[in-house]
């Protein structure tokens, strides 16, 4: 018969003390301790955005969190985002915030929005057979000139944006370029597609002409050097402002706006401006966090006198190129059979946009501008 031991006869069980090392969740105390916000930054309005909450310090930053400096580097420079790959300077680079708050659903949700509306009206005008009625001066404007804008549009996202998102300081600032990067290259990618339509819509268009016309037609060759230039540009700001300002003022806004979507309808002609209508509304998106970007920077309390010294050494620089890229395509604006505006009218307007521009970045007119 077997006995059960009694309570009394059990033998004491032992536990482990807890021993605090400060090493545990909530054991240290910093400023913002007793905080209830949940935000280690302070948002533009009363609460944060979903953009500022997934954009915001992504990319760390030596100088606000990392108390031992970058985390990775280079191996014969210095770590991560070195402040002296631009010339300009900010008292604090963090300030910039991206006025369109893209972050990655809304990259993907835009592009797709206009990805479907550039394929319905593709479709509906091989329905309608749309093409047909093209003039044949139209059909060899289109084959040339849009083909050759291809190469340029796909030529700044590659080569000009894609290497100036990597090198800004914050992520914020590199999010917004690397928007910039992907509507150009969706853009000359949607000019591709096109072209290969328009190759096969049986009114006579040679889809390869576009390669001749970007490398030897004199009317391309100062648009193709402007676009070669700022690719070899190693300072990101002063590729992005070279760029969005002074090229896309003079010579994107000119050819898309200026030219294309003014005269094609006249030419019976209802879809290219509807494609080209996209490239020219990202424009808009981008020039609007450029802008932003530059007008933080020319108004800095410490740093502004000397960033609008050298942004107006860029403008010297950059203007005299795109002007010559802008008056050697006159040209083209005598190719289509219908014309509604002229060309000196169409400089006229791509120049007082960009002396618009630069007078809401307080910057001074170079005389090139007005000659």
């Amino acid at each position: 018969m077997t006995t059960q031991a009694k309570p009394d006869d059990r033998a004491e069980r032992s536990f482990p003390k807890p021993e605090f090392t400060d090493a545990e969740a909530g054991a240290l105390e910093f400023p913002s301790s007793d905080s209830r916000s949940f935000n280690y930054f302070t948002p533009r309005r009363m609460r944060a955005t979903t953009y500022e909450d997934v954009t915001y310090d992504v990319q760390p930053d030596p100088e606000r969190y990392l108390t031992q400096g970058w985390i990775y580097g280079f191996a014969k420079g210095p770590g991560g985002y070195p402040l002296d790959w631009t010339s300009l300077r900010s008292s604090d680079w963090h300030r910039f915030r991206d006025p369109n708050g893209e972050w990655e659903q809304t990259i993907y949700r835009n592009n797709a929005n206009v990805v479907r509306q550039i394929q319905q009206n593709l479709a509906d005008a091989k329905l309608a057979e749309a093409y047909a009625a093209w003039p044949p001066a139209w059909v060899r404007f289109v084959e040339r000139n849009l083909g050759a804008w291809m190469h340029a549009e796909h030529g700044l996202g590659m080569h000009v944006f894609m290497a100036a998102q990597r090198s800004a300081p914050t992520n914020m600032i590199n999010n917004a370029i690397a928007v910039n990067t992907m509507h150009k290259l969706r853009f000359a990618q949607d000019l591709a597609l096109y072209n290969l339509d328009l190759s096969e819509s049986g009114i006579g268009f040679d889809g390869s002409v576009h390669r001749e016309v970007w490398q030897e037609d004199p009317v391309w060759q100062s648009v193709r050097r402007n676009v070669e230039l700022l690719t070899t540009v190693e300072d990101w700001a002063e590729a992005l402002f070279a760029t969005g300002i002074v090229y896309e003022s003079l010579v994107g806004e000119l050819f898309r706006s200026q030219l294309v979507m003014q005269i094609a309808a006249r030419n019976g002609d209802y879809v290219t401006p509807s494609l080209v209508g996209t490239g020219e509304q990202d424009h808009v998106r981008d020039l609007s966090y450029t802008r932003e970007l530059f007008l933080l920077l020319v108004r800095d309390e410490q740093h502004g006198a000397r960033n609008r010294e050298v942004l107006g050494e860029w403008l010297d620089r950059w203007i005299p190129v795109s002007l010559r890229a802008a008056r050697d395509l006159q040209p083209i604006w005598s190719q289509p059979q219908e014309k509604a505006i002229s060309f000196t009218d169409s400089l006229t307007a791509a120049r007082d946009g960009l002396r618009s521009l630069l007078a809401d970045l307080d910057l001074t007119e170079p005389k090139e501008l007005s000659q």
